[in-house]
């Protein structure tokens, strides 16, 4: 846990990053909180819920967290939801694709009236009362059914798995170009196309964005790396325009 990515009298953005074990894919989970209001994204796995709820209650208490994001599909986003909406009374928001994904996580069937779906266009909830938070479509980043989320109030985007890297040993990414070596690989295979990643680069480069914090890894921080991230992955090739026929191929016995 860190000291808070954003601090003002009225709002605050806690990150945690260190809760995962050690055999599984690192994550990060992020805390949201407006005035006595609270909204939780990518909350992560069951091993991670009972040390996150702990360092949460440091923050907020857990009856004040009004929302809980889960940007896709993903076990490491979603696994823990039945625990958050019984410990809670918070409501979840997933994409319409996954909705009906959620009871093979353990979803109690009298919990499920507090899953709410996001259309493919996103939505805006507003946080205490006068935060508007913007919930941006960012499909087949990776999953086909994907979602990021933008506080204006930060001025801080949360980017899923778009931005991700594994095996840097720093917090803040301070040298773009060294920096490229641990998500390029992650990028090339988990991100669909570069028409996407266009799409998604046209769209975000309306916001006033000081800092990209991504669900793995490294953050961005100050609209000169913001820029560079952009500028990066719009021109990324990636996905399916890396294909050729040798991946389609039957094994040989």
């Amino acid at each position: 846990m860190r000291e808070p990515l954003f601090e003002s009298k009225d709002h605050k953005v806690v990150f945690f990053e260190e809760l995962t074990p050690a055999s599984a894919v690192q994550s990060n989970q992020v805390l949201i909180i407006h005035k006595d209001e609270g909204m939780l994204l990518d909350p992560g796995g069951h091993k991670v819920f009972s040390k996150l709820l702990s360092k949460i209650s440091l923050y907020i208490p857990p009856d004040r967290i009004k929302y809980i994001f889960l940007s896709h599909q993903d076990p490491d986003i979603v696994a823990s939801i039945n625990g958050w909406l019984m410990t809670t009374k918070a409501q979840a928001y997933i994409s319409k694709l996954w909705m009906r994904f959620l009871p093979h996580f353990g979803l109690d069937s009298q919990l499920e009236g507090r899953i709410k779906p996001i259309y493919d266009n996103g939505t805006v909830i507003t946080l205490g009362e006068d935060c508007k938070i913007y919930i941006l479509p960012a499909h087949f980043l990776h999953s086909e059914g994907n979602f990021q989320v933008y506080d204006p109030c930060s001025k801080i985007l949360f980017s899923g798995d778009l931005g991700a890297s594994l095996g840097q040993d720093y917090f803040f990414v301070e040298d773009f170009d060294k920096h490229i070596k641990y998500m390029e690989g992650f990028h090339r295979r988990y991100m669909v196309s570069n028409k996407v990643l266009r799409f998604w680069a046209n769209m975000v480069r309306q916001l006033d964005i000081e800092m990209i914090v991504p669900q793995h890894g490294a953050i961005f921080k100050g609209k000169d790396m913001v820029n560079r991230f952009i500028e990066w992955v719009e021109n990324l090739e990636v996905g399916v325009d890396l294909l050729t026929q040798d991946f389609y191929r039957v094994p040989q016995g």
